[in-house]
């Protein structure tokens, strides 16, 4: 959500999105970034996102905004994270982290979350989530094809397809989450769900959006359906009620549960858990 636009900073505390992006960057003419930054500010320090995770894409460090971006919203309890744009290399990354840490005036700080959306963002994307402070990789589709001279919409996203296993590959080789890009074209229901059910399939842990209207699909897409739930719920009562028996051999429904399908099962009670929370603290703003 751009910055300079007042109305959708406010219109963000009744979203029923996981994670806030307010951006300064690209979103942002170079004549907006001060009042953008000054906007995202004073959001950040008098209004209530509820249980919304708050994340600032900071303009790029080389730019005439960047650090003067990270120097605002550094200090503020409100800004879970910061969204460094085009991550290429691992001393962008430690120089926001150092940049965070000078500037903090609080317990804790916000955490660092890495757009991925060059080529050398990609082949380094192992790299950056490697860092501890880095909490999530962000793919930056649209950016990415435009570099990479491909169609990022053709035939099911085939192109971008390498680069987005791994993303998923480096985020997960590190513990950290992993963001799949924007879908375009909001006219395009049919086409917006198949890419968030490729998305899930392929790893990812949601999708960036660009318009409120698509967080319905996206949300139903990345969210356990009924039925995953119920089975899941099955898999952990199975596992729990064998070993109150004493046996080492779980079978339900004619396969073998393993205490990896009891992590799987727990992880979608917990999504279901998580969704639900959301949806209760959105219905309340």
């Amino acid at each position: 959500m751009p910055g300079s636009n007042a109305r959708a900073l406010e219109k963000a505390r009744s979203l029923a999105a996981d994670v806030l992006l307010l951006d300064c960057e690209d979103a942002v003419a170079p004549n907006a970034k001060q009042r953008a930054r000054d906007q995202i500010g004073e959001a950040l320090s008098s209004a209530s996102f509820g249980r919304r995770e708050v994340v600032v894409r900071v303009n790029s460090l080389a730019s005439p905004w960047g650090v003067d971006d990270v120097t605002r919203f550094a200090p503020l309890a409100a800004c879970d994270a910061l969204l460094l744009p085009k991550a290429e290399t691992i001393d962008s990354v430690r120089q926001l982290s150092d940049l965070i840490l000078a500037h903090k005036q609080r317990e804790g700080s916000p955490m660092i979350w890495c757009m991925i959306e060059t080529p050398l963002g990609v082949l380094r994307a192992a790299e950056l989530a490697a860092h501890p402070q880095v909490e999530c990789l962000v793919a930056g589709t649209s950016d990415l094809s435009a570099d990479l001279n491909c169609d990022g919409a053709w035939a099911g996203r085939t192109a971008l397809l390498p680069a987005l296993a791994q993303m998923v590959m480096a985020a997960r080789a590190h513990g950290k989450a992993c963001l799949d890009g924007v879908h375009l074209d909001l006219s395009d229901e049919e086409g917006l769900a198949a890419a968030c059910e490729q998305g899930r399939r392929l790893g990812f842990d949601g999708k960036t959006l660009i318009h409120p209207k698509t967080l319905a699909v996206a949300n139903e897409a990345f969210a356990p359906s009924m039925a995953e739930l119920a089975h899941a719920q099955r898999v952990i009562g199975a596992f729990e009620a064998a070993k109150a028996a004493g046996s080492a051999l779980v079978v339900l429904e004619g396969r073998l549960v393993e205490e990896l399908h009891v992590r799987a099962a727990e992880r979608v009670v917990a999504l279901h858990e998580a969704v639900r929370e959301l949806e209760r603290s959105a219905s309340q703003q």
